[in-house]
């Protein structure tokens, strides 16, 4: 059981994780922190040493909860090539489920922090290797399982998925419009089905 530090350490993480996604980490003001979870500036510097770690450990918080979603949709495959679909069917309907977090965290965060933390920008990157190992690893999965051709380039084709959803991922958030998305995960399927599985 948490203690009641930890407990409030993680409230404000949960609470301040939408904002920092939606705002960035220049426009997190201290005072939306305050206003948002009803606490003073001291209880939130007595649980982070500042807003860089507080930042570091939203944007955490955020990116865990989709890659867990993600990893739960996938999971549903019996086989490496039904996984590898489920990604894309994850994706589909990816612009409602993060509508109340304030978009995707991995897309908002990487670009706001490119220029202003390093520190924050590295996490992001970091992230994203751990997608692509995630997805070149399906398919190297689907090859031994003898559904996906020897022949593929696995580290090409995760980082051509990731690409284009990331794309549709902006798309559907700039244009308020999931299309985009809903679209993305058909042309993934497509792709899999016509170029990759055997």
């Amino acid at each position: 059981m948490m203690s009641k530090s930890e407990r409030t350490k993680a409230f404000i993480i949960e609470t301040v994780a939408p904002i920092f996604n939606r705002s960035g980490f220049s426009a997190m003001s201290l005072s939306k922190i305050t206003t948002a979870t009803g606490l003073t500036k001291g209880a939130i510097y007595g649980h982070f040493e500042n807003k860089e770690e507080l930042a570091i450990e939203a944007f955490k918080y955020s990116v865990r909860r989709v890659l867990k979603d993600l990893n739960k949709t996938v999971n549903k495959g019996e086989t490496p090539l039904v996984m590898l679909l489920n990604v894309a069917f994850f994706y589909g309907s990816y612009y409602e489920y993060n509508k109340e977090f304030g978009g995707c965290p991995i897309l908002n965060i990487g670009v706001d922090s490119d220029n202003q933390n390093k520190a924050i920008a590295q996490l992001v990157q970091s992230y994203n290797y751990r997608i692509l190992d995630r997805f070149s690893q399906l398919i190297e999965s689907g090859k031994k399982s003898n559904e996906i051709k020897e022949s593929v380039d696995s580290m090409l084709y995760a980082k051509r998925f990731f690409y284009i959803i990331e794309g549709a991922v902006y798309m559907s958030h700039i244009m308020k419009d999931g299309s985009y998305l809903k679209d993305v995960s058909i042309v993934i399927q497509q792709i899999i089905k016509q170029e990759l599985q055997k």
